[in-house]
């Protein structure tokens, strides 16, 4: 059976992920931050419970102490950051979000290395946006499942640094299948479900490169409709 780890688990789409990932058969461990809702998300699924927090290398260090084997890791958790204008945005605005969208991620990978390598089938799926997509920041003609460009300095350049991780890490780990997904403009908590998706077709794409094989792809951007441009 596959085991899987999901983290920021406890709400859309890796609420949804763990749900779809249940229903076809693998193990999920939910990971959340917050335990009191972390421990009902994963009741209310029949997965596993796990505190996690991915900006902290003692929590992270925990989480990996309670799982003897792992297959697939979905980083899931992120954060939009602030909405200011421009002129606002300071340093530690930019630090805040890179901390959870782009450390949280190389922190969790370094750390469940090991066991991944483990596994006759190790899979990382990243969970990018279609706003970390520099090819449609600069033009406006290029297709893209946000219907318009959204300006999000912050958010939008921890993304596109996390699509980069995403090859540098596949490109140096050619036994693992790791890519990155842009779920669409989906209504969830994280944009005041002011999306145009349901998170049911949200989550589609991160499942189905969660289950590909060794045959699968790697080090490509993808959404349901396609390659993502970069």
């Amino acid at each position: 059976m596959t085991t899987t780890l999901i983290t920021g688990a406890n709400r859309g789409l890796g609420y949804e992920t763990a749900r779809q990932l249940i229903a076809a058969g693998h193990t999920v461990y939910l990971g959340a931050r917050d335990p009191e809702r972390g421990k009902q998300a994963a009741a209310d699924l029949g997965a596993q419970y796990v505190q996690l927090d991915v900006t902290s290398d003692e929590s992270v260090d925990a989480a990996a102490q309670q799982l003897d084997s792992l297959d697939v890791l979905i980083n899931n958790a992120g954060i939009p950051g602030p909405r200011k204008e421009i002129r606002d945005l300071t340093a530690d605005v930019f630090r805040e979000v890179f901390e959870l969208n782009v450390y949280g991620p190389v922190r969790m990978i370094h750390r469940f290395l090991p066991l991944l390598e483990r596994s006759d089938n190790p899979v990382i799926v990243n969970v990018s946006s279609g706003l970390g997509s520099i090819a449609t920041a600069v033009d406006p003609d290029v297709v893209s499942n946000v219907p318009v460009w959204v300006p999000a300095p912050a958010y939008g350049s921890s993304k596109a640094a996390l699509n980069m991780l995403t090859v540098q890490y596949a490109r140096q780990l050619p036994n693992l299948r790791i890519n990155t997904v842009d779920p669409g403009y989906t209504a969830t908590d994280f944009n005041g479900h002011s999306g145009y998706q349901s998170v049911e077709e949200g989550a589609e794409i991160i499942v189905r490169l969660a289950q590909i094989d060794q045959t699968g792809p790697t080090a490509e951007y993808l959404s349901l409709h396609g390659t993502v441009p970069w």
